[in-house]
């Protein structure tokens, strides 16, 4: 699986840290610690990745037409 750039930050207002991915639009987990922000940050890769593969809009809402 390719490496993707990762940002870790802490986020005042949700009181634990943010991790993303840039390359994977909104593409991102929390977490209490960086460990675990990093940690879910790797089953959303996974999700998004998986997701994008089957073709599946990761933005459509299926409550909206097109």
């Amino acid at each position: 699986m390719k490496d993707y750039h990762i940002n870790i930050s802490y986020s005042e207002e949700d009181g634990g840290y943010i991790a993303d991915i840039p390359d994977l639009e909104a593409c991102s987990a929390f977490g209490s610690t960086p460990d675990e922000a990093l940690k879910q940050l790797e089953l959303a890769k996974i999700a998004w990745l998986e997701a994008a593969r089957d073709g599946v809009d990761p933005f459509h809402n299926p409550n909206t037409s097109r």
